[in-house]
């Protein structure tokens, strides 16, 4: 006996599974420090290219807008760069790069102080013209400018999730809290996920997150996560030298291990939409999504 076709969809089911098809919400991940010096644009660089590695649809997106370095991370040779896009001489489609293992890179540019002085109203620009990319995207990974100033505030309001990157430094640790304290009482930010970068082993990185949190607690209405620890690992540090992630060209090192935990554990995270009005990163495909949802 011939077993019986599955029913096709009719009216609002068929309209579900179309939107659900060209329809997908957008986890976007901002990368930042207190100071310079942690290994931000490495974690970056790393985290992005193991979820692209993992068959996702990954954006690495460049937002250090006058110190810009990924290119170089990954030897990367663009011919145009945000500031093309913020001129209105091309779209975001127009400078994506290709790079190993199928990630995709945006890049900024590097030693234009022009770049690094843009006000608020052309970062919300620069945000709005993400929704004219039309290409699959499944996490944006956001490598954000090092310190407290307007385009990390902003460009941190307009992403899902926070990862703080800390090492073992006096002054990364009192900047990480200032950044912090600065993204939760003036922006209302109260989720943060704090990575322990050059640490000697995970219980090193356990008690830099333990030193934050102390004082987090006692002073701020946050909640700081532990996203983990990278190690202090030469094979890190060589695979800069050739301007390569390490999780590509050397993927069982200790690193590279940590970078899949790390990317792993962010795929765990359940990202709450931004509420409707707030500037956020591909918002046209979150209000698709909730229509989606209340219609269904």
């Amino acid at each position: 006996m011939n077993p019986k076709p599955p029913m096709q969809p009719t009216g609002n089911q068929a309209h579900g599974l179309i939107s659900r098809t060209f329809v997908k919400p957008v986890k976007v991940i901002a990368i930042a420090s207190g100071k310079g010096g942690v290994g931000k644009t490495s974690v970056s660089v790393n985290l992005a290219m193991t979820l692209a590695m993992g068959g996702q649809d990954v954006l690495l997106l460049d937002a250090d807008l006058g110190l810009a370095n990924v290119d170089v991370q990954l030897g990367l040779q663009p011919s145009r760069n945000l500031s093309h896009l913020l001129a209105g001489e091309c779209s975001v489609s127009d400078l994506v790069l290709p790079a190993p293992r199928g990630l995709k890179v945006v890049p900024a540019t590097s030693g234009t102080r022009r770049m690094a002085q843009l006000g608020i109203t052309e970062y919300s620009a620069l945000i709005h013209a993400f929704s004219d990319y039309r290409e699959p995207v499944d996490v944006m990974v956001i490598d954000t400018a090092a310190g407290i100033t307007d385009s990390v505030t902003v460009l941190s309001q307009a992403a899902q999730e926070i990862i703080v990157v800390v090492c073992d430094e006096p002054a990364s640790i009192t900047d990480a809290y200032a950044l912090i304290k600065v993204l939760s009482r003036d922006f209302g930010i109260e989720r943060f996920r704090v990575l322990a970068n050059m640490v000697r082993n995970d219980m090193h990185g356990k008690r830099l997150f333990e030193n934050i949190l102390r004082v987090t607690d006692r002073f701020l209405k946050v909640v700081l996560d532990y996203a983990g620890a990278i190690p202090d690992d030469e094979f890190l540090k060589r695979a800069i030298r050739r301007q390569s992630a390490v999780v590509d060209i050397f993927p069982g090192a200790r690193s590279s291990r940590a970078f899949q935990l790390l990317a792993d554990t962010a795929n765990a995270w359940v990202s709450e939409p931004k509420a409707q009005g707030h500037l956020a990163f591909f918002s046209e495909r979150q209000v698709a999504v909730g229509k989606l949802v209340s219609d269904t």
